[in-house]
This record gives C-alpha cells, structure tokens and sequence, in this order.
C-alpha cells in the first residue's frame, strides 16, 4: 500500500509491470474450490440454511442453476441436500437424463425451516467467505510488497505523456508509485488532477482476487461491486474454472473514487434491512487498489479529522468497524491512497498531518505549447477540424485578457459546447474564432474579452 509513515526503503528491487501478452493465469489468483462444507470454513448451519432460503426464492432450483446462484461446488451442496431429503425438508421436483439436471423444492417441512433461516439471518446470495481467508488473500496481495510488480519511469511516461506535467512533478509521481506510499496533489480547479490520479490507479498491477461477500461471525458484508472490480480484458485460463473457488472474482485492482460527498457514515459499516446484509465502506471496497479522495476540504468532515481517519489503519493494514449491537471487528485495509484538493494544503492540514502524507505534487496550469496540444488532440477525437486562428484567439486573447489561467479542463469543455451549439443549429461543429467566442461566453459570466 502507500504506507504513509514508513519512509525505509526495500532491501529487494522489485519487478518491473509486464502483463503476460495473453493475459494473467487466474489459477495463482484464486483460491482452490471448496470440495466440502468444512472447507468452505462456513458454519454447516449457515450453508444450509442459505440453500434452504435459495431454493425457496427459486420455487424449485435445478442444481446447476443453484451452484451458480450460491458459488457452491456441486459436492457441497449435494453434502447439504442429502440430509435435507432425508429429513423432507427438500424433495426432486424434477430430474433429467443426469442427476445435475435435478431440480428441487421444498416441502411444508422445509418452508418453514426456510422461515426460521430467514429469521436468523435475511441474506440470499453467493455464499461468503470467511474473515480469516478474506484477510490471508489481501495481505497475499498485498502492494507494499517488496517484490510487488512496480511502474517503470517507461510505463508512466507513456501514460502521462500528453499531460504537460513538467519532468520533475512526473518524478513525484512516479516515486510515490514505486514506494507505495500516501499521494497529495494539489491545484487549481480544473487543472486535471482527478483525471492523473484515475490514470495512476492504471499502473497498478493486477488482476486480484475480490470475495462476493464475507460472514463475521453470521452477518455478511458485501464487498464485490461490478461498477468497482472490473474484469479485466483478457484472462489466460490454464485449468480449469472449476477446480477455483467461485466465491471469489477475478478482477483489476479497483480505482474507489470519492469527492465531497463523503461523510463520516459512509466510513462505516451500512446494514442494508432489506437485503439483509452491511455493504462495505468505500476503503474496504478498495483493498488491494487505490482509493481517491477528492475535494479534500470540502467534505462534511474536517480535512484533519479525514487524514487521522486512514493513518493509524493503513499502517496497521486493519480498519475497526463497527456492527449493529456494538460489536467491533477488525478488517483488512491495504490500498494505495491518493488525496487531491484545489485548496492550499498548509490551509487544510499542520506541518504534522503534512508530514505523515508520502508525496505532495503541485498540479498547476499548462505551458502554451501543451495548451494547444492538448485542443488539437481532443479536436481529433471529436473528428472537428484544428485551426490554428481559433488556437490563437482562444489562448492569446480569450485566455490573456481574462487573466483565466491554460487549465487542463477547457479544452475538451470548450469542444463539447462547440458540439452543443452545433447540434442545436443542425449543422457540423466546427473550430472557429466565433464558436471558439460562444463556447466561451457560455461557460463565465465575465470573460473579458471586450474589444
């Protein structure tokens, strides 16, 4: 992680980032499959109740369809159906030319043991895993690692390199990377730091491990999001996927963004009544990747306070959160944080809270020459022909007399207003001194570009 305490170095040199050109092996990243209910680590009731209570939503559940609704190897739940028959809480509803074609339903017997599960517990899903393996899987995981794959000064050039970042703020960046430690960038609105700190989120390597859900004790968390852990684009599959432990996903190390609307009760622990489970805050969801906190003094708690919050745990690698009733459990925490503000650092924190975030980059406004790179380039991804006069009257005099400084925002906002406007009137957009002036004067108030 980006530890923001330590400052030692690695005795080992790590590795530099090289995907595999077909795609990362799945099999060294997720755990083997549980054959049995003991190996799943679940409490034997709590899996049948869960069957209990999926067969129930189902109707009547084909034993495939019920394996891929719970992440549960067939031989498990076929541990967990037998007695179930047995004691005609579950009869065949159905069965086909093999015995996987089954399909189940529960008797009177076995809606109201379904009840009592749902009594006890209301959550219907992927079965979880357990606290201890999901902490052994993010600490295997782990990126403060010595020998944890790091970004190459190549890798970050190339994906910093129409950014017009002066060659020393790319040396910050990359050190923070390469150390893992706590990112602070600081500038003005607009100057494009949420968009770097997206784009560092990229270099980290990948892909990892993520469990649907984990059980404390009998509550569940839910950790996976599919808006959050991506799959990644390509993954080799050199054996088999069902010799792997379904309860847990394949994905990128997620990129957790988060801006002024953090409170301190997203920070926490949420019981969701109807699902029956407690979603994850948004650092837990970013284990093993980045977590982004932007706007940082803007948000409903004291920027001191926020900083406070992460670094006693991102340097214990735990996080205490807090169930209904009181009890308190401790869960693994490992990212890489970056905050971002458009306020003046020494204004939101003391030399001390200063102190203890790894890196600071100042993120200001562009040189001329990047400027107008920069219009060019997004005039070709929107197929809108570049001319050179609208370039010049856009930064020599638009720029110039409003005293507005070259940000890294206006290109792209001023192109998509061209588009705006050229939508409205039925015609193609294009790059002019006047749409360049309507563009303009529709994003301020005062533009100051009176002759």
């Amino acid at each position: 992680m980006f530890d923001t305490l330590s400052t030692g170095s690695t005795a080992t040199a790590p590795r530099a980032a090289q995907p595999a050109p077909d795609g990362p092996d799945i099999t060294p990243i997720l755990p083997r499959q549980a054959k049995t209910v003991r190996d799943t680590g679940l409490e034997p009731r709590f899996v049948t109740d869960l069957v209990l209570k999926a067969i129930q939503v189902a109707g009547k559940a084909q034993l495939a369809v019920l394996a891929g609704k719970l992440r549960l190897s067939i031989s498990v739940l076929r541990e967990v159906l037998n007695p179930l028959i047995a004691e005609q809480q579950v009869e065949v509803a159905w069965c086909g030319e093999s015995d996987i074609d089954m399909q189940y339903q529960l008797t009177g017997i076995g809606q109201r043991g379904a009840a009592d599960a749902l009594a006890r517990c209301r959550y219907v899903g992927p079965a979880p895993v357990t606290l201890a393996s999901y902490r052994a899987v993010v600490e295997r995981q782990a990126l403060r690692h010595a020998d944890t794959e790091r970004a190459t000064p190549a890798q970050l050039a190339a994906l910093l390199g129409e950014d017009g970042l002066a060659p020393a703020v790319r040396d910050v960046l990359g050190a923070a990377l390469h150390a893992r430690r706590s990112l602070l960038l600081h500038g003005p609105s607009g100057s494009g730091k949420t968009q770097l700190a997206r784009k560092l989120g990229r270099l980290l390597p990948g892909p990892i491990a993520v469990p649907y859900a984990v059980v404390v004790g009998r509550q569940v968390i839910r950790l996976y999001d599919p808006a959050l852990h991506l799959t990644p684009a390509v993954v080799r599959q050199q054996e088999e996927r069902r010799s792997c432990d379904a309860r847990w996903a394949v994905c990128q190390r997620p990129l957790v963004h988060v801006g002024a609307e953090l409170g301190r009760e997203m920070l926490d622990l949420r019981y969701d009544v109807e699902e029956g489970l407690y979603h994850a805050p948004p650092h837990l969801q970013a284990n093993n990747g980045m977590l982004v906190i932007d706007d940082v003094g803007r948000q409903r708690i004291p920027a001191a306070e926020l900083l406070n919050r992460f670094i006693a745990p991102l340097d214990a690698g735990a996080d205490q959160l807090t169930l209904q009733g009181g009890q308190v459990e401790s869960l693994p925490f490992d990212c890489a944080m970056v905050f971002a503000t458009n306020l003046e650092p020494a204004a939101l924190f003391d030399d001390a809270a200063l102190r203890r975030i790894g890196y600071k980059a100042g993120i200001g406004p562009w040189p001329a020459g990047i400027y107008r790179a920069q219009l060019r380039r997004q005039c070709r991804l929107r197929r809108i022909d570049f001319d050179e006069a609208a370039a010049d009257h856009l930064i020599d005099r638009l720029h110039a007399q409003s005293g507005r400084a070259l940000l890294a925002c206006y290109p792209g906002e001023l192109l998509d207003r061209i588009a705006d406007f050229a939508g409205f009137a039925g015609s193609e957009p294009r790059l002019t001194v006047a749409t360049v002036e309507q563009a303009w004067n529709s994003m301020f108030i005062a533009c100051g570009t009176e002759a």
